[in-house]
């Protein structure tokens, strides 16, 4: 057995497996970063702001019985001959409530997925607001501002663009067709999206002229921009998301309607091996 026949059943394995391990991998680290950069500093504000009603409001905290455990209290004063009533007591008090409420947090850890549940909503009242009149006007004045700002200007606008283009679909590209031209020279067929029509100044020069977006391999993202005469196309009656496809995988991933039967075979079959004498 060749070492080509060994390895091909751990490659299938790898091409079964890969991707799925690699989706799991990334929804894992995203809901990491989630909860460590967004979730837990939002429970850390819920657990120190509880732990502060009875400090500064103390008839909501007689009314809603919340304060430290008497017994947990007076152990802890009568260990450090703290007097009751006194400025060490009402210290030691609030110590021992923030105590409580740490240890009864981190024994229910169901209560880690409120700081999830409560950036959902702030992220839902956001849209909500910027989709009215106001809101989009205090939107647009952040986002000047931001711009202004020395340093966040050379990032912000390169995030704002990649967030937009995978969350929102108003900035989206919209890919009309998807057709074959020419490109980059002539004889070289290239597989592309019409996006609409061209400049003006173009169509003045080339009329019926439309743009072309030539995605590269493997990222189809990034690309080239062309304009072309619109009878130098040729519509393939195949999908945006088989055109895509297609480009990532250099060409390998070919819609099936589209595929050549046997074509491979046929081709090679006309090539024969050189014989004994021809290689003597």
């Amino acid at each position: 057995m060749s070492e080509t026949k060994k390895t091909r059943p751990f490659l299938r394995g790898l091409a079964v497996l890969l991707p799925s391990v690699l989706t799991l991998w990334l929804l894992v680290k995203a809901y990491q970063f989630i909860d460590s950069a967004i979730a837990e500093p939002i429970n850390t504000g819920i657990r120190s702001a509880f732990i502060q009603i009875p400090k500064h409001f103390p008839q909501i905290a007689n009314a809603l019985a919340i304060g430290p455990d008497h017994d947990a209290l007076a152990e802890a004063a009568n260990a450090q001959n703290i007097t009751e009533n006194s400025p060490a007591w009402i210290e030691l008090s609030g110590e021992v409530f923030a105590e409580s409420v740490n240890t009864w947090w981190t024994e229910h850890a169901w209560m880690n997925l409120l700081g999830l549940v409560v950036a959902a909503i702030i992220v839902y009242i956001s849209g909500r607001l910027v989709g009215g009149f106001i809101g989009r006007t205090i939107y647009k004045r952040l986002e000047k501002l931001m711009v202004t700002v020395p340093v966040v200007s050379k990032v912000y606008p390169y995030i704002k663009q990649l967030v937009d283009f995978l969350i929102t679909d108003s900035d989206k590209p919209k890919f009309s067709r998807v057709v074959a031209v020419e490109y980059p020279r002539k004889g070289v067929w290239s597989v592309g999206f019409m996006t609409g029509e061209s400049l003006q100044t173009i169509e003045a020069k080339l009329p019926d002229s439309v743009t072309i977006f030539i995605p590269s391999s493997p990222t189809p993202f990034t690309g080239y921009t062309i304009t072309v005469a619109k009878s130098d196309t040729i519509n393939l009656p195949i999908t945006v998301e088989e055109a895509i496809r297609f480009a990532v995988s250099g060409g390998v991933l070919v819609p099936d309607h589209q595929a050549l039967e046997n074509g491979l075979k046929q081709e090679s079959a006309k090539i024969e091996p050189p014989s004994d004498s021809e290689g003597s």
